[in-house]
C-alpha cells in the first residue's frame, strides 16, 4: 500500500524512530537493541535452520499482523505458524509461509472416542485448506486422559488417527502429533496436567502403530526436556519421526537465554546432524522486551 511506512529494512535509524511515532514498529522499538537490529541485516544469516514464529506467543506484542510479519522478516524467519487460514494471504504478501496449521486444540483428541467426529472434521477441513494453499503440516493431539488408561487412550488414538492419515497422504499434508508436559501446573500454557500424550516414547509408539509416512511427531524441545530429558539422544533416536520442532526456555517457558537449562545451539546442531530440514518454531512466552528475546532466540538457533 502506498500510504504505509516502508519496512524496517528501508529505514535509517532516524526514519525508524519517526515511524515509531506513527505506531509502526512499536514492538521493535522497546530497546536500543531493537533499533540497532533495524539498521542491520536479518538476525538469522546462515539459513540452515528454517525458523518460524508461533503466532499465539507474540500476538499480544504485535497485534497488527503486517507488523508481526515485518518482525519475522527482520529476524530472518520464514514463517508465522498456528495462525488461522484467513491470515495466510497476509503471510504470503510478506514472503512468509505457515509452517504448521492449527486444528482442534489440545483439550480434545483421538484418545476419547466421543471426540473423534469433532477432531476428524476439523482435520479434514484443515488438511484441504493446507493443500489448497501449500501449507505442508497440521497439528493434532492425543487429548486429555479424562480417566482413560494409557493403554486404552493409546488404542483409541491409533484407531482414530488411522481414519485421517489416508486423507493426509492423498493431499500430501503431514499430521504432527504433539507431546506436551503434564508437570508444570503454574500456567495454562506452560504445562497441561491431564494430557495423555505426555512422554516422547508413548507418542512415538502411537505413530509406529499407525504406520503412515504422513503422521509425525511435533517434537517440542521444552516439553520433552521437562518430561523425558536426553533431548539430543532422542533427536537421533527418533529422527525418522520428526515432523516439526518447537522451542522455549526451561524452566518457565521463557526466553532461550543463558539462565535456562537447554543448550539450544547444540540441539539445533543435532537436528542438522540427523538431516532434519523442517521448521523450528519459536514458542516461548516473552517475559521482557519481545524483540530482544526473539533476536536472542533466533541467533542461538542459527547454527
Amino acid at each position: 500500500m502506498a500510504d504505509r511506512a516502508p519496512a524496517p529494512t528501508d529505514l535509517s535509524r532516524r526514519n525508524w524512530l519517526q515511524a515509531s511515532a506513527l505506531g509502526l514498529g512499536a514492538g521493535l522499538l522497546a530497546s536500543d537493541t531493537a533499533v540497532q537490529a533495524a539498521e542491520e541485516g536479518p538476525v538469522a544469516t546462515k539459513g540452515r535452520i528454517n525458523q518460524s514464529l508461533v503466532h499465539w506467543c507474540y500476538r499480544p506484542h504485535w497485534k497488527d499482523l503486517d507488523e508481526l510479519c515485518q518482525v519475522a522478516v527482520r529476524l530472518g524467519c520464514k514463517s508465522i505458524e498456528l495462525i488461522d487460514p484467513e491470515n495466510w494471504p497476509t503471510l504470503k504478501k510478506h514472503g512468509l509461509t505457515c509452517a504448521i496449521a492449527g486444528s482442534h486444540g489440545f483439550k480434545t483428541g483421538f484418545n476419547n472416542r466421543d471426540e473423534w467426529d469433532f477432531c476428524l472434521d476439523k482435520l479434514h477441513t484443515r488438511i484441504d485448506q493446507c493443500a489448497d494453499f501449500g501449507v505442508k503440516r497440521v497439528i493434532t493431539f492425543t487429548g486429555m486422559a479424562n480417566g482413560l488408561s494409557k493403554e486404552e487412550g493409546g488404542k483409541n488414538c491409533i484407531e482414530g488417527l488411522k481414519q485421517i492419515v489416508g486423507h493426509a497422504e492423498k493431499k500430501d499434508v503431514t499430521v504432527c502429533l504433539e507431546m506436551l508436559n503434564t508437570r508444570d501446573d503454574t500456567h495454562p500454557m506452560k504445562g497441561h496436567p491431564g494430557y495423555q500424550g505426555d512422554h516422547c516414547d508413548y507418542c512415538i509408539d502411537l505413530l509406529k502403530a499407525v504406520g503412515s509416512s504422513h503422521l509425525k511427531l511435533l517434537f517440542d524441545i521444552y516439553h520433552v526436556q521437562i518430561m523425558d530429558g536426553d533431548v539430543i539422544r532422542r533427536i537421533h533416536q527418533h529422527k525418522d519421526y520428526l515432523g516439526h520442532i518447537h522451542t522455549a526456555g526451561n524452566p518457565g517457558r521463557g526466553e532461550l537465554d543463558d539462565v535456562q537449562e537447554i543448550n539450544y545451539p547444540a540441539v539445533m546442531q543435532a537436528l542438522l546432524d540427523v538431516g532434519y530440514d523442517g521448521y523450528v518454531g519459536q514458542e516461548f512466552i516473552p517475559t521482557r522486551d519481545a524483540w530482544t528475546g526473539l533476536a536472542e532466540a533466533v541467533r542461538k538457533c542459527d547454527v
